[in-house]
């Protein structure tokens, strides 16, 4: 890899990096604590992550239990994962919070399965759309003098590897996503 390519690389890899967040947070049949990642609670006047709020464990295969750090924080947690598009409610004994997850039905496993090839989708146009900036940048560079005609085809090639390199990882995430959903 170039110097002249570092930089999109990285753009590419962020992008992937993205994605692999976004996807931790659907739930598929088990409880997986990521899917409170995003979720936040008014805590000492501010909004703060519940994982930095409460210590989160999995004691089960479709269970979260929730143990805030501070016993004054429960509540607040409470209503923000009822404000949250979690679709689930949460058990509260005054001491934990128990998240159930429900079996997912079959219809609603194929509209998850819908939404992760959307999100898949919509990194790969990302990945498409480095790729044409970093094309228009050697482009311009050999306009400029900068490089040969020889290095910026070499550079075109080089782009269009990493291009099909990260295509393919999204392809493998969103694949594994969608494997994860659809195991019963």
């Amino acid at each position: 890899m170039s110097d002249k390519t570092k930089a999109f690389e990285e753009k590419m890899e962020k992008t992937v990096k993205n994605l692999e967040s976004e996807l931790q947070t659907i739930r598929a049949g088990r409880a997986n604590p990521h899917v409170l990642d995003k979720i936040k609670a008014e805590c000492y006047g501010m909004e703060m992550p519940v994982n930095q709020l409460a210590n989160i464990a999995t004691p089960e295969a479709r269970v979260i239990v929730i143990t805030p750090y501070d016993a004054s924080t429960l509540k607040n947690i409470e209503k923000a994962i009822n404000q949250s598009e979690l679709g689930i409610h949460p058990n509260n004994d005054g001491k934990v919070i128990r998240l159930v997850f429900p079996e997912l039905t079959e219809e609603r496993r194929k509209g998850l399965t819908k939404d992760v090839k959307k999100k898949g989708e919509d990194s790969k146009v990302a990945v498409r759309n480095i790729r044409r900036d970093a094309v228009d940048k050697v482009k311009k560079m050999e306009k400029a003098s900068e490089i040969t005609e020889d290095e910026l085809k070499s550079l075109e090639t080089e782009i269009q590897k990493l291009t099909d390199k990260y295509v393919a990882e999204i392809d493998k995430l969103v694949e594994l996503k969608n494997k994860d959903i659809m195991s019963i």
